[in-house]
């Protein structure tokens, strides 16, 4: 699958995922379950949205051990996203640069799909954003929770994504501010026939520490239920050895993203001050990079672009991780290590 096109590589990965008759996996170790949002997750193991674009295939995804699967993104109307080529894998650095461009089959072919699903239990959310050419972009996140709150374990607001002109301005205090205020009104008028669904916000790793002040404020303001953190970065690292694909556009994800993401991980802990779990995001590709993220303040993880590089037995060998790390005498928990080192980790300089 390495030398197809990027591309075409994740096509065919769906498509065995979809075909293949996978068992159920084996219970995991009860110290691994992480209760969150309301939600009991069998393991903090997650992955992340981008990979299931359009919910082809969550239960095939939950039966290679991931504790829950995040779908989407999603949008209201089906969109193409940007032109090919438009992902690149930077072998040297183990990383990923997309600029897809929220390219969805829209709301009505993937409730379609989550629908047929529902009797089938496990975590599955929905992250949704808006369609490019929307003059009202608020009302399609708006929509999207009116659609997908029946059938969403929880839903993963998007404002982050780099590859949507004008996307990020909606991390704005002012603009947030109205998107959550509406968002969460949404969720609490479709709560009586749906139920409560958790409302999580997803940030760029790219806000200065004055925006993510602001952020951080709108978010605890407005009640969310969490935040992720974070999405991909427009900045490219001084270290990048693949300089010519990394001249590409777009976000870049994998290990060159990981000091980044989890230094605002941390910061972003600090300033949450446990009113609200985080989910930690950006370059895990091991158990090592699991655990820090955990101590920068995560309760639990999701990653993608480590199953590029390093398979689906990344799963099985970050819980493994995980297990090993409770049975220190200092942490019987995964819950004792959540932000023990995030101060230290934002007393650290700031990555290059």
């Amino acid at each position: 699958m390495r030398v197809l096109d990027p591309e075409d590589a994740h096509a065919l990965a769906i498509k065995a995922l979809r075909l293949a008759p996978l068992p159920r996996p084996a219970a995991d170790d009860p110290l691994l379950q992480v209760r969150a949002f309301g939600l009991n997750f069998p393991n903090p193991v997650g992955i992340a949205a981008g990979f299931d674009k359009h919910g082809e295939v969550p239960d095939a995804l939950l039966r290679l051990g991931f504790g829950s699967v995040e779908i989407g993104t999603v949008t209201p109307r089906p969109q193409s996203g940007n032109p090919r080529p438009r992902l690149f894998r930077l072998d040297p650095d183990e990383g990923v640069i997309n600029r897809l461009g929220f390219n969805s089959e829209g709301e009505q072919a993937v409730l379609k799909r989550l629908a047929a699903r529902t009797a089938k239990g496990g975590i599955v959310g929905v992250n949704i954003g808006a369609n490019k050419d929307s003059d009202d972009r608020g009302a399609d996140y708006v929509r999207l929770i009116e659609t997908f709150a029946p059938v969403a374990s929880y839903f993963t607001v998007n404002v982050s994504s780099p590859n949507t002109p004008g996307l990020r301005d909606l991390q704005n205090a002012a603009a947030l501010d109205d998107l959550l205020a509406r968002v969460v009104a949404a969720r609490e008028r479709v709560a009586v026939r749906a139920g409560p669904t958790p409302i999580l916000l997803k940030i760029a790793p790219d806000l200065t520490l004055s925006a993510l002040d602001d952020v951080v404020g709108v978010a605890r303001r407005r009640a969310v239920d969490g935040m992720i953190v974070s999405n991909t970065t427009i900045a490219r690292p001084a270290a990048l050895q693949d300089a010519d694909k990394g001249r590409q556009a777009g976000g870049l994800s994998g290990r060159p993203l990981f000091p980044l993401a989890t230094r605002i991980l941390a910061e972003t802990y600090v300033r949450v001050e446990e009113v609200f779990p985080l989910i930690g995001a950006g370059g895990i590709d091991s158990g090592a990079a699991a655990l820090a993220k955990l101590r920068a303040g995560a309760s639990l993880l999701q990653l993608y672009s480590g199953l590029i590089f390093r398979g689906l037995g990344i799963v099985a060998e970050i819980k493994r991780d995980l297990l090993s790390a409770i049975e220190d005498p200092h942490a019987s928990t995964l819950a004792d290590l959540v932000g023990t080192e995030a101060a230290a980790v934002t007393a650290e300089p700031w990555p290059d």
